[in-house]
Parts: C-alpha cells; structure tokens; sequence
C-alpha cells in the first residue's frame, strides 16, 4: 500500500501526537482534548507533516518559526524543526528525507536563513546539512567541596540580592529578561508565551509528563533592577544517618552580567539540606567552576553536541554577524541539495560583513555542514581540515579564517526544542 506524505489536517493533529508520543518511546494513548486543543493553538499546520498508512500516522515532522541570537547580538529567522519521528515498522524507506525535503525547501522560499534542530541522535542530520553550531555542558557541584562560606554566599557581594518569586511573576518579568540576553548571547532561541506557560507549570500536560513546581529566585542589582533569573528543583534524600543528601536541579537561569552570575550560583549552593548542585546544560565556557573557591567542586557529567542549525542563505547568514577583524575570504560552499552551495566572497569587518556571489578563485572549500558548525564561533577551521572536511585552497586561508570566525566566548542554546 502507498505511504500518503503531506500536511495534517486539525482532525488528524491528535492521531498525529499519539505517533509523537510513540516515536519517543512515551505512552502512545490518544491525547485528551484540553492537550490537543493547547498544541493546536500553537502549531502551525502549513508547516506539520506526517506520513500515513492506511489512516493511520506512522511518521512525524514539524517545524516553526524561530529567532536566533547570532554574534554580534543580531537576529536571524530560523526554521526550527522539532517532533522529527518514524515508525520503527515504517524506516529505510526514505520518509524523513522526503519531509525534510519539503520543510528546508519551503523554508528558503519563505526567507528564513537557517533551519535549527536539537538533534536526538548524532548521525541523522548531517546528511541534510546541518552540523553542531553550539555544544553544552552540565556540572554537578558538590557543595561541601566547593569552600564557600554558608554564612556569607547567600548575600550578594556586589550590593544586590536575592529574591524568592512565584510563576505567576516568572511569567510577567521572565520575557523581559530572557530578550536581553537574547540581545548579547549568540545561539540563544526565541521563547513565546507557551514556554512561558509550560516551563511554570500552566500548560496542560500528558499523563506521562508529571510536574513538580519548582523553586523561582532572581537577582536584583544595587540599583533594584533584575538582572538575574534562576528556577531549580530540590529532590529528598537523605541517608541512613539522618543527614541530607538533597541535589538541586537548575532548569532555567539566566544572568545578564557575571555579578548576577555568581551571586545566584553562591546562592543555591548555600541553600540549607542542599548537598550537590546539578547546572543544567551550559556553555562549555560557562563561569561556574571559577565562580568556586575551589573549581574541582564542578565535575562534568554531560558534554555534548547541542544546538544544530543548516544554512539556507549563505550571503544573509553571513551578513547577519559581526567579526572580530577585518578580512576577505573566498568560500566555496558545497551543498549537495543544492539550496545554498556556490562561491561567496566575504568581507567581514568589526562593524560587519558584506557577502555576495563571486567568481574569483576560491580560498577555502568546505560542505554547507561545515559553514553551519563555525557560524557561531565554536569550532575551527583548523579542526576541520585536520578532520578531511574543509580544504584550504590558498596558503594561509585557514588562519585567517579562524580568526575571522572564532569568538571570546562560545555560543550557548539555553532551551530544548
């Protein structure tokens, strides 16, 4: 029988979750009505597809329209593709390729620049062109290692403090002050109301999504200003002496500047009954050992390929940064889908870049992938050629390369999607 590939009505949207739900390994029941009617007021289905068999939904593919903080603190539009599933009855035949296909194509005629994805599993997507643009690390701190002072860490140094909030407050002021660092933090991703809405515990949720409500603080600067927003769980384990073993569990924290940083760290690691501090995923960079009297408190538990993006539009992406000198590069992209592969010539500048087609000759060539996995400054150029996947065709073009592209900090996706 014909495998039917195409858009999902609103009638089929909740047969179309269920195969969600079953291509992550989650209770495949039928979702309630309050669930659907919530994801459909935010789906749009132009842009969710699905593949049927005989009525029934056996692949999955959604995507949305997104923001994206690159360097230099600009926007770009991006595809974000999410919900990316296929039945384990209905795979090697081609579906994920078809779908995605149809979403990249559409997405470069509606002029998003790049696509974004958090990827699952590793090998997938590169066949598509996409590459890890931004990686993420998480540290569980032990707190009696760490050598702060209980009686001191919990007040601010820097003549600020520290406030417990609701959700409710999250909600109004969390907007706010994710859009600045939105505004400093390339790899950073827009949030709209509904992440709001889930992350404080709003949202309907399915049977299998249990929901504790956590722990809000921020941190206001000396002149009262917030400039730091920190949510964390707290589990309860104690061990057979009667002593506290409880670990906290960072899911949000955002901090505009190093002092609002560390006093929300130093905070949650003088919490009383609080032994280990889990991070949640950060930037490989992240200021949070150093924040420690003694950094080898912060041991590494996760490191990993996180954020994932594929250009669409060489010239615009490109443009859309800024570069920390002044350089002219020729580029020969290749993209064997053909939907942003050719020779560009860029002139980057600290106050910006031009970028256009050209016909000189080529300084260096790597795959559209590759282009993806320095556009925010974590990986280098040399790596890359060291690994086969990018060929310096002019003697030196590597080095200036990489000090075009590199960055004084690596980029950081705060969310999952």
């Amino acid at each position: 029988m014909s495998l039917d590939v195409r858009t999902v009505t609103a009638s089929e949207f909740p047969d179309w979750m269920r195969a969600v739900r079953a291509g992550f390994l989650t209770p495949t029941g039928m979702p309630d009505e309050e669930l659907v009617a919530e994801r459909l007021a935010d789906a749009d289905l132009s842009r969710v597809q699905g593949v049927f068999d005989a009525g029934r939904c056996v692949a999955t593919f959604r995507s949305f329209a997104q923001q994206l903080t690159v360097v230099g603190g600009a926007a770009v539009e991006a595809d974000a593709i999410s919900g990316v599933t296929v039945a384990p009855t209905h795979r090697r035949r081609g579906l994920l390729s078809r779908m995605m296909a149809t979403d990249l194509a559409a997405a470069k005629e509606r002029g998003e620049a790049v696509a974004s994805l958090i990827a699952a599993e590793y090998p997938i997507y590169g066949r598509y062109g996409f590459g890890p643009a931004a990686r993420a690390t998480q540290w569980e701190v032990s707190v009696h290692r760490a050598g702060l002072d209980p009686r001191r860490s919990g007040q601010p140094a820097d003549g600020g403090r520290i406030e417990m909030v609701d959700g409710a407050d999250v909600r109004e002021i969390g907007p706010e002050v994710h859009a600045a660092l939105a505004a400093r933090q390339p790899g950073v991703v827009s949030r709209n109301e509904r992440w709001w809405r889930k992350s404080t515990g709003v949202s309907p949720r399915a049977p299998h999504e249990t929901w504790t409500e956590p722990f809000y603080v921020v941190h206001r600067d000396a002149g009262g200003e917030i400039d730091g927003l920190m949510t964390y769980g707290v589990d309860d384990t104690w061990d057979d002496a009667k002593q506290p073993r409880n670990t906290a569990s960072v899911r949000d924290m955002i901090a505009l500047n190093p002092a609002a940083e560390r006093a929300l760290w130093h905070y949650l690691c003088s919490v009383d009954w609080i032994a280990a501090v889990r991070s949640g995923y950060r930037a490989p960079d992240d200021l949070l050992p150093l924040l420690l009297p003694d950094p080898r408190a912060a041991r590494v538990v996760t490191s990993t390929d996180w954020l994932w993006l594929r250009l669409l539009d060489v010239p615009r992406t490109l443009e859309a940064r800024t570069y920390a000198v002044e350089a002219s590069l020729v580029l020969e992209v290749r993209d064997a889908a053909g939907l942003a592969g050719g020779r560009f010539l860029l002139e980057a500048s600290d106050g910006g870049a031009r970028c256009a087609p050209t016909t000189r000759s080529a300084d260096l060539a790597l795959g559209v992938a590759e282009l993806a996995t320095l556009y925010l400054g974590d990986e280098s150029v040399r790596r890359l050629m060291d690994l086969g996947r990018a060929e310096e065709l002019r003697a030196g073009a590597a080095t200036t390369a990489d000090a075009v592209f590199r960055t004084g900090r690596l980029p950081w996706c705060p969310d999952v999607f």
